[in-house]
């Protein structure tokens, strides 16, 4: 008989759950830091805990946004792995296509970025702000929206928004970052190497594993990069081939038993410390008339239409790439919509970025285009998704 803790966890792991979960969670911050009750939303958000000697006294809004997303790309970058060696990315000219679709949905946004906002005091740094495709929101939606489009589509997107978040971290760490600390670097690598050393020689236990992975995340952390991409190398050094009388490979274990957590907690707390961003109506307005929030906005809903189905073209023109199997460019032309949620990196840069009142016009206009791209990708999505099935 199945325990109802296994059903709850593979109930869970459905990404039409998950990607409920996030809606709800989002929904809820918008309309909590827009009420009366705004300011406990700011103080529970801005409530500062742990220590100070690793550098850890953190709000949780810093917790969510450091911590929890660990594990949700943590999680990302074992399904990538498992793509790549055994999946539907495991020849050259299919794992190609996302990389190349992700260097132009960075590059084509942040020149949209830059012309548009010309001259407006913070563009120099703000042009970053819409490089960034939040994987944990688009993935939410593909999975309500297209559930009859090809296996191919979800692994496009993922290792497409993998590579996009990978990029828009390398620019927070060389744009953003004002201190390196070298020592915490070494730390890291070490820790990784010894990870990748115990996975090589099939050691099992977790007393090994998670004390290494907070060693990991804290040195990552503590050396001025984006404690995410802690996740993301352990999820890419983890085995994902079963070896002989072995049930299944970590990794697939792994997968199983983290993806209810990533997608019932982590990243729908992460929403809910992200999405309260005050949208009154003098706020929408300064969107819609203030250059660099407009910059900002040309950059998702255009640059990245024009820059993940552009460069796709390209490469596939090329024949540097192949088109994923089952898909034609109407797919990948909804896809590339469903490429301007900005969201989780989106946000983060631009508290980097801008100071006060312009950071929030900055994040309002991120909020805008992730929502008006969730609607129109959603509708392409789910005329895509008719047309598969009747296809089938």
């Amino acid at each position: 008989m199945t325990r109802p803790f296994s059903e709850f966890a593979r109930y869970l792991r459905t990404e039409t759950t998950g990607g409920l979960i996030l809606l709800a969670a989002t929904a809820v911050a918008l309309l909590w830091a827009n009420s009366p009750l705004r300011d406990s939303y700011h103080a529970l958000r801005d409530f500062r805990l742990g220590p100070e000697f690793l550098h850890l006294n953190l709000t949780l809004g810093d917790w969510a946004k450091d911590g929890l997303l660990a594990l949700f790309f943590f999680v990302a970058g074992l399904e990538l792995k498992r793509e790549l060696v055994i999946g539907e990315l495991s020849r050259f000219k299919q794992a190609i296509l996302p990389v190349v679709a992700a260097a132009g949905g960075m590059v084509v946004p942040a020149l949209v970025a830059l012309s548009v906002g010309w001259g407006t005091p913070g563009i120099e740094r703000a042009w970053a702000i819409p490089v960034a495709t939040d994987i944990a929101f688009a993935l939410g939606v593909l999975a309500l929206t297209a559930s009859n489009l090809p296996s191919s589509a979800r692994v496009f997107l993922l290792s497409l928004a993998v590579v996009d978040d990978l990029g828009a971290i390398v620019v927070i760490a060389v744009v953003f970052t004002t201190g390196f600390d070298l020592v915490a670097v070494a730390v890291a690598v070490a820790a990784l190497a010894l990870y990748a050393f115990l996975q090589h020689r099939r050691v099992r236990t977790p007393w090994l594993y998670v004390p290494l992975a907070l060693v990991v995340w804290v040195a990552v952390h503590s050396a001025g990069i984006h404690a995410t991409i802690a996740g993301v190398a352990l999820g890419l050094l983890t085995r994902v081939r079963a070896d002989e009388g072995e049930a299944e490979a970590p990794a697939l274990r792994l997968e199983h038993r983290l993806q209810p957590w990533s997608a019932a907690v982590a990243v729908p707390l992460f929403a809910l410390f992200a999405a309260g961003i005050s949208v009154s109506g003098d706020a929408l307005g300064a969107v819609f008339t203030t250059a660099l929030p407009l910059a900002v906005l040309a950059g998702l809903l255009g640059g990245k239409v024009v820059g993940i189905f552009g460069a796709s073209w390209l490469a596939v023109r090329l024949k540097t790439a192949e088109m994923p199997r089952g898909m034609g460019w109407r797919d990948i032309g909804a896809l590339s919509v469903l490429g301007g949620v900005g969201f989780t990196v989106s946000l983060l840069i631009a508290e980097l970025a801008l100071p006060g009142d312009t950071s929030e016009l900055a994040k309002a206009a991120v909020l805008i285009a992730s929502a008006v791209a969730s609607l129109l990708a959603a509708v392409l999505l789910l005329k895509r998704s008719r047309v598969h099935a009747e296809a089938d």
